[in-house]
């Protein structure tokens, strides 16, 4: 062999070319299917239809031109193909001229790379390296504008279908709100607006740039769920302010029974106080507190504010209200309790007391003078006026001792 021939490769036989031909129809209908699916994918057409920005156009044009590339070089390997298989079909019989021009078809550099549309991680300084390729390096370069295309659809589809939806139901949010303004006859909300404001920047961000809301491959809706948070939230608060508007009354009259309720346990409180101060020895109960009159006076203020209502604002202020007038009445309620406790605790000692002397009756020691004297010093504790908690529960506590030394006296003389 001389040295041009070195290292060509071996002739191909026809059964080999017949073998080579059916394995490459089948890989042109799978690459056909593959381009199909492509094109009918449904991030393929949102991207084509949306008018894109940002991070998403720049990658989106950079896909379509592999996608370009990938029609062309998909066509170029197919006239390639039909080339040989209409070479096969004229000569049932093929000689070795025509085994050797088939072997050329389907191995050698046959496949003629579209003009300026090679990518540019395969070009020199020079320029593209070669104009010809092999049906298998088109497959590859198919192989790899396929991967990377499909990639930025698939990355774009997945980030529309995670943002699209919470788009919505935060654009439903504010429609919502906005039509709660519009029966409370407000021209504006200045909290609405601006929410309004922000969710038409990340909508117009979302539907035309989804790609920059990427963050590890995921996209990241923190943003749409904190304002659709805040929407809800201001819902909510147009919503109480429509329902006050709708039953003023009954809300007013609901507030005074409250109020007259934190007046009445306020009073109460105070004579509570006023009891322990004056029947239990040092009593430091707390002081009563005294939240009625100025509830009333906001209640008044509320009541006429009704003519010029801003009912946002008003139902805000009624909140309040409703809220202060709770807090008061448990404030008046746990004073009371307080107050109380030493007068319990003086109860809770006579009924002690009357329970012994009922057990020392049981015992048959009613007669007893000793134990008499000892019930009497602590009744009398008991039943004075400052009474000193601290020397009656001592002398219950005396005629307790005294009892159970009686009865083991008793015991022991039988």
């Amino acid at each position: 062999m001389d040295e041009s021939g070195a290292g060509a490769a071996a002739p191909m036989s026809r059964e080999g070319i017949d073998h080579a031909l059916a394995g490459l129809r089948d890989e042109r209908d799978r690459i056909s299917a593959s381009l199909l699916e492509l094109e009918r994918h449904d991030g393929r057409r949102l991207l084509d239809g949306a008018d894109l920005t940002g991070e998403t156009w720049r990658r989106w044009d950079e896909a379509r031109a592999r996608i370009a590339l990938l029609w062309k070089l998909f066509d170029a390997y197919g006239r390639v193909l039909e080339a040989a298989d209409a070479l096969r079909a004229a000569h049932p019989r093929p000689d070795t001229a025509v085994l050797d021009e088939l072997g050329a078809l389907l191995t050698g550099p046959s496949v003629e790379v579209p003009g300026g549309e090679i990518p540019l991680e395969r070009r020199t300084l020079l320029g593209p390296p070669r104009e010809r390729v092999t049906l298998d390096e088109a497959v590859r370069m198919m192989e790899t504008a396929y991967e990377r295309s499909a990639e930025v659809v698939a990355a774009a589809d997945a980030a529309w279908s995670a943002l699209l939806v919470p788009l919505e139901e935060t654009e439903e949010a504010w429609r919502a709100a906005a039509r709660l303004v519009r029966e409370l006859q407000d021209l504006r909300d200045p909290e609405l607006d601006r929410l309004g404001r922000e969710l038409t920047a990340i909508g117009r961000l979302t539907r035309t740039d989804p790609l920059s809301l990427v963050r590890d491959g995921r996209a990241d809706t923190s943003r749409l769920d904190r304002l659709r948070g805040a929407l809800k939230r201001r819902h909510a608060e147009l919503a109480e302010a429509v329902a006050l508007r709708d039953a003023f009354e009954e809300r007013a009259a609901r507030l005074a029974e409250r109020v007259a309720a934190v007046a009445e346990a306020e009073e109460r409180a105070a004579a509570a106080r006023d009891r322990a101060l004056l029947r239990i020895e040092g009593a430091d109960p707390p002081e009563p507190p005294d939240h009625a009159a100025g509830l009333r006076e906001r209640l008044g203020e509320l009541t006429a504010a009704r003519g010029r209502a801003d009912w946002t604002a008003l139902a805000g202020r009624v909140a309040d209200l409703e809220r202060a007038a709770d807090q008061a009445l448990e404030l008046a309620h746990r004073t009371r309790r307080l107050s109380e406790e030493p007068l319990g605790r003086r109860d809770e000692l006579r009924g002690r007391l009357e329970a012994y002397r009922a057990k020392a009756a049981r015992l048959g020691l009613a007669e007893d003078d000793g134990l008499a004297r000892v019930y009497e010093t602590a009744r009398d504790a008991l039943w004075t006026a400052p009474c000193d908690l601290r020397r009656a529960a001592d002398a219950v506590t005396d005629y307790q001792r005294a009892i159970r030394a009686r009865a083991r006296e008793a015991g022991s003389r039988r």
